[in-house]
């Protein structure tokens, strides 16, 4: 089984997807170093950039049939069985990308994406099964037990839990104004 583990950045993708992984007894992909790796994208500056279609090509001839936690913000476009999207209080999200030293311009605009469900909204355009996670109070243990637990149940669907409009004045001193 492939999961894809994907969200905005800061939202706890690699420590979820590492201890999910690791529950599992499934091999741990982060799609960046595995597209490095593969000489898929190129460095512009900071940041890889990818054509989707290619990272995805590479990864279903690679990946297919393996039982595989993937790790990345870009995830939800590769073929997967079960798309997980973790979100966060957007104010975490801007909390945690400043600690990482990210630009201003970066955390505004992963902020603003959090605050509009950008990801989940792709992850639904491109896939059956998606699954939202609220990590926002929750230990990445937490995190994982309730992953598992909704797997386990047989939940393909399940969206619509995170609504970040009302805290819209909280994240303010992060967006891009």
């Amino acid at each position: 089984m492939i999961i894809a583990i994907t969200g905005t950045p800061g939202v706890g993708k690699t420590t979820v997807s590492k201890l999910l992984a690791e529950r599992l007894g499934y091999e741990y992909v982060n799609l960046r170093d595995y597209a490095l790796e593969n000489d898929i994208g190129e460095m512009k500056g900071d940041e890889l950039e990818v054509e989707v279609d290619e990272l995805a090509y590479n990864f279903e001839r690679d990946f297919k049939g393996k039982d595989v936690v993937v790790d990345g913000h870009l995830s939800h476009f590769l073929p997967a069985d079960i798309v997980i999207v973790l979100r966060a209080h957007p104010r975490l999200v801007g909390e945690r990308l400043t600690e990482r030293g990210y630009s201003k311009e970066k955390i505004g605009e992963n902020v603003e994406a959090e605050l509009v469900d950008v990801i989940l909204v792709e992850a639904l355009e491109e896939n059956e099964n998606v699954i939202e996670v609220d990590t926002t109070g929750k230990t990445p243990e937490e995190a994982v037990d309730e992953i598992l637990e909704l797997i386990e149940k047989g939940v393909k669907k399940r969206v619509g839990l995170v609504d970040w409009s009302e805290v819209y004045d909280e994240v303010i001193p992060y967006l891009r104004l």
